[in-house]
Order: C-alpha cells, then sequence, then structure tokens
C-alpha cells in the first residue's frame, strides 16, 4: 500500500472489492473508511459497489458456463 503508480485511494477502493469478493467483514469496513479519509464520496462508494455487484454476478455466470476467452483478451498473448 506504499508509494506507487496508483494513488492511495485507488488502493484503497481495490482493497474493497477483494475484500468483498472474500467476504471479510473487518476489511470491507476498514478499508472503507481509509478510503473515506483519502477522499472517497457517497457517490464513489456507491459505484464501487455496483460494479463489484455485477463483477460477481457475472464472473459467476461465466464461470458456470464454462465461457472460454477471446483471444483477443489473452494478456499473456499481448506483447509487452
Amino acid at each position: 500500500m506504499g508509494p506507487g503508480a496508483l494513488d492511495p485511494l485507488t488502493k484503497e477502493m481495490l482493497y474493497i472489492a477483494v475484500s468483498a469478493a472474500n467476504g471479510c467483514e473487518y476489511c470491507c469496513h476498514s478499508h472503507t473508511a481509509a478510503a473515506r479519509g483519502k477522499g472517497m464520496s457517497d457517490e464513489m462508494h456507491n459505484e464501487l459497489l455496483s460494479v463489484i455487484g455485477m463483477a460477481m454476478q457475472t464472473n459467476g455466470m461465466v464461470s458456470a458456463l464454462q465461457v472460454e476467452v477471446d483471444d483477443a483478451f489473452r494478456v499473456e498473448d499481448r506483447e509487452a
């Protein structure tokens, strides 16, 4: 969570998303508080929760349907 290419608020919001996916109530609350302290508004938090919910739902559907990854989306096929 130290200095890097991502700003501190983005890192906290990513931490919230991963904590929600992992079901960690403590981390969801503590990193939401930290993100609010770094400037996350209620509107940003609501949108973040919407994106997390959408991602979890679509990830579950794609996994259940065993959808193949399109070649155009394969990260390992792209040049650095």
